[in-house]
């Protein structure tokens, strides 16, 4: 594996620890604070998604001098804050290069597929350890 990316992965892992921590006290204090730990898995995506939308200005794709802090930050830490974050920018930066039905079936397929995907996971998790 080359040294450049090596760093990258670093930067990642490092961020990703972080994000994972701010995520488990955030729905922590939510939990406590709305009584209700749903409401703190929705706001902790919210929160993400908004910090990436405006992360990508500052730290855009196309600038090598910020590479590492974007991934350190955007797909570290917020990625580790929230899955939801990878998604919502995914889903924005379709919808900004003209292509509605790629966002569209993007946004359909993601949501309707993780459902699935949950309740397939959960009945054979069920099923095989008998629960």
């Amino acid at each position: 594996m080359n040294q450049h990316l090596l760093l990258a992965f670093l930067a990642v892992s490092a961020g990703g620890a972080l994000g994972a921590v701010l995520r488990y006290g955030a729905m922590l204090t939510t939990a406590n604070w709305l009584k209700d730990p749903h409401h703190g898995t929705m706001l902790v995506n919210i929160l993400g998604s908004l910090l990436v939308g405006y992360l990508l200005n500052l730290l855009p794709h196309d600038s090598g001098n910020n590479e590492f802090l974007r991934l350190a930050v955007i797909t570290g830490v917020l990625g580790g804050f929230t899955t939801f974050s990878a998604f919502s920018m995914d889903t924005l930066l379709l919808l900004q290069n003209g292509e509605m039905g790629r966002a569209m079936l993007n946004i359909i397929l993601t949501l309707s597929g993780t459902l699935i995907a949950v309740f397939i996971g959960y009945e054979a998790g069920r099923l095989i350890h008998a629960i």
